[in-house]
């Protein structure tokens, strides 16, 4: 039974099983390099440990009812600010991310509009013209390591549409400050020359100086973008978002709105090319609708199966293997203590195994998702790779739809296939991909 002991009765509970490992660094070293890290320790300790990782003291927590108890019914216990490591507050800044109460939901509702609705909706042409060139591009290499292309291709929608830039050489020197950025999330914080972080450091300076410069261009000329309704939106006192606010908004927006999306897309690729049946199956829904004509917005409604085949690789590939929380209030879960001061870790990727909700969970299955068989409705919090609760992803629609025109469009008229002698072990950190990067063989279909 899981339930929330009062402060009079929480100190009789026992910590939690595990180790802190090395004074100073506790486990921050095995974490961040063996993939299986948690998985051996919950094969060891039970679906809740303690650990020392990335400085501080952590309960790991794991399955659906623990994503429940952190997301939902005791979110007052956890903060997101206190929950991250110092990496992703000095490289991303005072985000969204990080915001938490009054502040959080006053700027998530002034960022809600750019994410649904009328904003979406006329994200589509551009989302279609940028990917459709992208796809002409690889066809024509034939030959291709697909997680860096499909890094440039995300970026490039994600700084035209949040930001309004114009496509051009600069996106590839953007994405490339990206990943620097980006592998700086989980390095260690070393100050020295030529460190990944200091580079992190250097590619967050650069890319908050190219937006300051596009926030300057966007009050002259404002556009149909999500940056330019960042500008002119008020809250309900009639204030504004600062330069400062906006820029690091920004900064989230492009951050999220290419770096999970790049792993879920290159996961897609990876699972259909080896799962030929279910690749059939997908494409013959796509070949049906390319018979009433070409993509439209209204097609993206009437692919249920393309939708279970995403829901399967957010499942099977989360991007995202946890999330961190601080701990600002202690509790007893499952019979054992937690203090004020540590953080949490609740783990999507094995939530995602968890048999009691998913029928051979290793298998990559998209009719699990069938509304016959919908497994994820078993559990409450048992599909969480887009979080869950009140701080759901905002971005979620706008990820959707640029995975279903991309998944529309490459099905309706590419064929590719996966290079052989490659690694297609998966590596966690930044977010999930293979290790080889996914080499395929594209070929444009002749009817195309």
């Amino acid at each position: 039974m899981f339930f929330f002991a009062g402060l009079e009765k929480e100190n009789t509970h026992p910590l939690p099983p595990g180790s802190f490992g090395l004074p100073l660094i506790g486990e921050t070293i095995d974490f961040l390099r063996d993939r299986n890290f948690s998985q051996r320790r919950e094969q060891k300790y039970g679906n809740i440990f303690k650990t020392n990782i990335l400085g501080r003291p952590t309960v790991v927590m794991t399955g659906p009812e623990a994503n429940r108890f952190i997301l939902d019914t005791h979110f007052d216990h956890f903060s997101w600010h206190d929950g991250w490591p110092k990496n992703f507050k000095e490289l991303l800044g005072k985000s969204l991310f990080l915001q938490e109460g009054e502040e959080h939901q006053r700027n998530r509702r002034l960022l809600m509009p750019a994410f649904h609705g009328q904003a979406l909706r006329s994200y589509f042409a551009i989302m279609v013209d940028t990917i459709n060139r992208y796809l002409v591009k690889w066809s024509q290499m034939k030959y291709l390591t697909l997680l860096p292309e499909m890094k440039q291709m995300t970026f490039e929608l994600a700084s035209i549409l949040l930001l309004g830039s114009k496509p051009g050489t600069k996106t590839t020197l953007l994405s490339q400050k990206f990943s620097k950025l980006t592998a700086g999330l989980f390095s260690l914080p070393i100050r020295l020359p030529f460190t990944t972080y200091t580079l992190a450091l250097k590619a967050r300076d650069f890319l908050l100086n190219y937006i300051e410069e596009e926030i300057r261009e966007r009050e002259k000329n404002p556009a149909q973008d999500a940056l330019s309704l960042l500008i002119k939106t008020k809250d309900k006192e009639g204030d504004s978002l600062s330069l400062e606010e906006i820029k690091v908004q920004a900064l989230l927006m492009l951050f999220a709105g290419h770096e999970t999306t790049t792993s879920m897309l290159t996961s897609l690729c990876m699972a259909l090319a080896q799962n030929p049946d279910i690749l059939a199956q997908t494409k013959a829904e796509q070949e049906k609708l390319k018979q009433q004509g070409k993509l439209s917005n209204e097609q993206l409604k009437q692919i249920p199966y393309l939708e279970q085949v995403l829901k399967e690789v957010e499942r099977l590939y989360p991007p995202i293997g946890g999330g961190f929380r601080g701990v600002v209030k202690p509790f007893t879960y499952n019979g054992y203590y937690v203090p004020q001061g540590w953080q949490a870790l609740y783990r999507i990727e094995r939530t995602h195994q968890d048999q009691r909700v998913y029928t051979n969970p290793l298998k990559f299955d998209p009719e699990r998702f069938h509304p016959k068989r919908a497994e994820d409705k078993k559990m409450d919090y048992s599909l969480v790779g887009f979080g869950g609760g009140s701080r759901f992803c905002l971005g979620y629609a706008f990820a959707q739809m640029e995975m279903k025109i991309f998944a529309s469009l490459l099905l309706r008229n590419y064929q590719w296939k996966l290079e052989p002698n490659q690694d297609l072990s998966l590596d966690a950190l930044p977010s999930l991909h293979p290790r080889s990067g996914l080499k395929i063989l594209m070929i444009k279909n002749s009817d195309g």
